[in-house]
């Protein structure tokens, strides 16, 4: 009788896991570049198929037995959590300095007092000394310098700036004859990964690679990669969130009934029955 009210239990947990990865997208819908999380449920039999050669215990054995409970096999778990990396929509600023990712596997690379992070959000300003920074103040990395704090100085008094596609900057001195000739002053790191689901989200719209899988960051050389003057926004549908929000509630207040019933009338007719037996 008990196996019933774990797997309520079980079921209910996972559904409040859900919850928080919803309610994170529903909070991030206005965020730029941000990308909609999302989640695997399955159980422990499919994760011990899975894992099954990695167990110290050898199959088909007494004691793999007893650590394989098979009355809770079936426990609803979340298996795994995965980022939806499709492309927001764009948003046109005219601002230079806005910059928008024309391809889903590519980031710009940010120096922050813990390491070299990744960003969608290109809304790039200039900081008091010149450097190009994201709004939380984190420098951004040139193409040279991403592995040596290369950044980027900007005169911000120079309205004439422009970005290219590739992420070369050039300024433009209007008070000369070279006013058709753009100077260049510096170009912005993009990069992208052989598997992007090992980036991992650390806030601040930022993500980590794991160290031991720095080789699999390579630089891009895409002549169309960004669009100048525009902000990628979130990938987040409000609608598509709100009904899951609806639906795993009402998740929530399935098991939470279940349970109750489990720990109110099957507890107690189980307990009669065994005082009669008893008697």
């Amino acid at each position: 009788m008990e196996n019933g009210f774990y797997n309520a239990t079980g079921g209910m947990v996972t559904q409040f896991n859900r919850l928080d990865v919803i309610s994170n997208n529903l909070a991030n819908t206005n965020t730029n570049g941000f990308k909609r999380d999302d989640v695997v449920i399955g159980d422990f039999m499919r994760l011990y198929e899975e894992y099954k050669h990695e167990l110290p215990l050898k199959n088909h054995t007494r004691e793999a037995a007893k650590f394989l409970n098979r009355t809770l096999n079936r426990v609803p778990i979340v298996v795994e959590e995965y980022s939806d990396i499709s492309i927001g929509g764009f948003a046109k600023t005219e601002n230079p300095l806005d910059l928008a990712l024309n391809n889903k596997n590519a980031f710009f690379a940010i120096q922050t007092p813990n390491g070299v992070r990744y960003t969608r959000d290109g809304a790039f300003t200039i900081d008091n000394n010149g450097i190009l920074v994201t709004k939380q103040g984190y420098p951004v990395l040139s193409k040279e310098g991403i592995d040596e704090e290369g950044f980027i100085t900007i005169d911000a008094s120079n309205n004439n700036l422009e970005v290219s596609k590739n992420g070369d900057i050039f300024i433009r001195n209007l008070s000369n004859e070279n006013i058709g000739n753009p100077e260049p002053i510096g170009n912005i790191a993009i990069v992208n990964f052989i598997n992007p689901k090992f980036l991992k989200k650390v806030g601040s719209n930022l993500y980590e690679l794991p160290q031991d899988r720095i080789n699999e960051r390579q630089n891009i050389n895409d002549n169309n990669a960004i669009l100048s003057g525009f902000i990628e926004k979130s990938n987040i549908n409000p609608v598509i969130e709100m009904t899951a929000l609806i639906s795993t509630n009402r998740l929530v207040d399935i098991y939470s009934k279940v349970m109750k019933t489990y720990q109110d009338d099957l507890a107690t007719e189980a307990i009669n029955k065994l005082a009669q037996n008893r008697a």
